[in-house]
């Protein structure tokens, strides 16, 4: 009865808000982005927008590429050669692919050079390796990202495969938008919507989700939060794949050059989500999985270039930095 008890309860989240403004000396908005090494999705929504520029579209296609390398030896991240060639002359992420960390061996290459081991007991005995016990109680294929010519001849004796970012793009008609204020995450009853409230209504758009409220939809209830504003159009965007923090760091910076110009648009949403499945969430802390693998953060930026960072975490992750 008590094991039952425990799948029945809600798992637990930890949601960070903070607000900011990009051009402030002291916002972190770029050390965030940088030190979340393992992204598998990026999502972005631009309310009163039915078309991309150009920049923005020439960027969207040009996130990748990444790679597979099958059955690859560990011992490979620790030689000589490999660490002169991509350790020492820049950064490399890698990442176990198709593996469990509540049941699995996993392996994480950090940009900084560390190499990241999630094992389980017998593995871990075996290498005779100096470590810890993970905090989360239990735990194939690498996926890297690297520039084209030098990954592929260096790992030209294995089975490495080449990959392209799923690229998915929508105009949404007649969405109901919340209205926010840069200046409170709190909302305001009848006047802004809360952070906590776009974040939950973010996730039912990214996640297709009817938000019409319909007596006979027995499938969703929720809607728009109150109070909120009818958009005639807005754009959607969702980049699957392995993606760098560069990449993403260059992606809100020119989402940020959006508002040079006069839009409608009263804000923008940038959210980008972790592998479910990493050992680390941002920089070295330790990510688990249990009842949930989400590590994720969200940009929401105001035409005025205030900001508001999201972070969350599920599980039993420490909270976000």
């Amino acid at each position: 009865m008590a094991a039952l008890r425990r799948l029945q309860e809600v798992p637990r989240h930890l949601l960070v808000c903070e607000k900011s403004n990009f051009n402030h000396h002291k916002s972190r908005h770029r050390h965030l982005v940088e030190t979340h090494y393992h992204n598998y999705r990026v999502s972005f929504l631009i309310p009163e927008c039915g078309i991309l520029s150009k920049e923005l579209k020439s960027l969207v296609m040009e996130t990748g590429p990444f790679y597979s390398v099958k059955n690859l030896p560990l011992h490979e991240f620790i030689s000589p050669e490999f660490l002169s060639t991509f350790v020492r002359k820049g950064a490399c992420y890698a990442l176990t692919y198709n593996t469990n960390i509540d049941e699995d061996n996993t392996v994480a290459l950090l940009p900084n050079g560390k190499l990241v081991l999630s094992l389980d007991k017998d593995t871990y005995e075996e290498t005779g390796l100096q470590g810890h016990p993970s905090q989360y109680s239990g735990r194939k294929i690498m996926k890297f990202s690297a520039e084209e010519s030098t990954m592929m001849s260096y790992f030209s004796s294995y089975q490495i495969k080449e990959h392209q970012p799923c690229v998915a793009q929508s105009v949404l008609a007649d969405l109901q938008c919340p209205v926010l204020h840069s200046h409170t995450l709190q909302g305001q009853p009848e006047v802004a919507c809360s952070s906590q409230e776009l974040f939950d209504w973010l996730g039912a758009v990214f996640s297709h989700v009817n938000l019409s409220n319909e007596s006979n939809n027995f499938v969703s209830t929720y809607c728009c939060p109150q109070p909120n504003a009818l958009v005639t159009k807005a754009y959607l965007c969702t980049i699957t794949g392995f993606l760098l923090p560069e990449k993403i760091t260059v992606l809100l910076e020119q989402l940020c050059h959006y508002f040079d110009q006069p839009k409608l648009a009263p804000w923008i949403s940038l959210c980008v989500q972790g592998f479910a499945d990493s050992p680390v969430s941002w920089k070295e802390q330790e990510h688990g999985f249990q009842k949930g693998g989400e590590h994720l953060y969200n940009f929401v930026i105001f035409n005025n270039q205030d900001y508001w960072l999201q972070m969350a975490v599920g599980a039993n992750d420490n909270c976000p930095p």
